[in-house]
């Protein structure tokens, strides 16, 4: 996992809670890298599970809803940091089927190593679509933070339906969702 998102995991924690906080939190967690992070390097995965866990410890917030408060503020840092992929798009739906076919290639030019989640949309009407998550990563709630993050970016109220993989996987999830008007 890239370096940029534990860099913004930390900078949540910093905001929301306190610098304290995360330095705390990455001191409990027994991190293979130590918590020192760059936004290139490409880090495990399990070491962003061990903070959210610390976290959810320290504050008696549930994980998956600090894995979704996470993908909200990930999403605004997205449309901050690289507004381009936001220019031209008319709402949430529209982006989240670009996606693939452009989000993601322009992200494999500046990270060839990236290892990244996909997303297959299909629209089921005019303000409607289904789309898959599918990763080696259990971060469904942080797609489903993403995909609100991208509804506030676009000022619309999306319903998220969500259908996780058996047994509650988290690696394969149908998210079905509806723009209200």
């Amino acid at each position: 996992m890239k370096g940029i998102v534990f860099s913004e995991f930390n900078e949540m924690v910093e905001e929301m809670f306190s610098p304290a906080l995360a330095d705390k939190i990455i001191m409990r967690s027994d991190l293979a890298s130590g918590g020192a992070y760059t936004t290139v390097g490409t880090y495990d995965h399990r070491e962003l599970l061990a903070l959210v866990a610390c976290l959810s410890e320290e504050t008696g917030i549930a994980a998956s809803n600090l894995i979704k408060t996470f993908g909200r503020h990930l999403a605004a840092r997205f449309t901050a940091l690289y507004p381009a992929f936001f220019e031209g798009i008319g709402g949430t739906l529209d982006f989240l089927e670009t996606i693939e076919q452009h989000v993601h290639v322009e992200v494999r030019k500046l990270y060839p190593d990236a290892e990244l989640p996909t997303f297959s949309t299909e629209r089921t009407g005019a303000d409607s679509m289904t789309m898959v998550y599918r990763s080696r990563r259990p971060f469904a709630d942080l797609a489903e933070g993403l995909i609100e993050g991208c509804a506030g970016h676009f000022a619309e109220r999306i319903a998220i339906e969500r259908s996780d993989g058996e047994a509650g996987d988290l690696h394969s999830t149908r998210f079905t969702l509806s723009r209200i008007d």
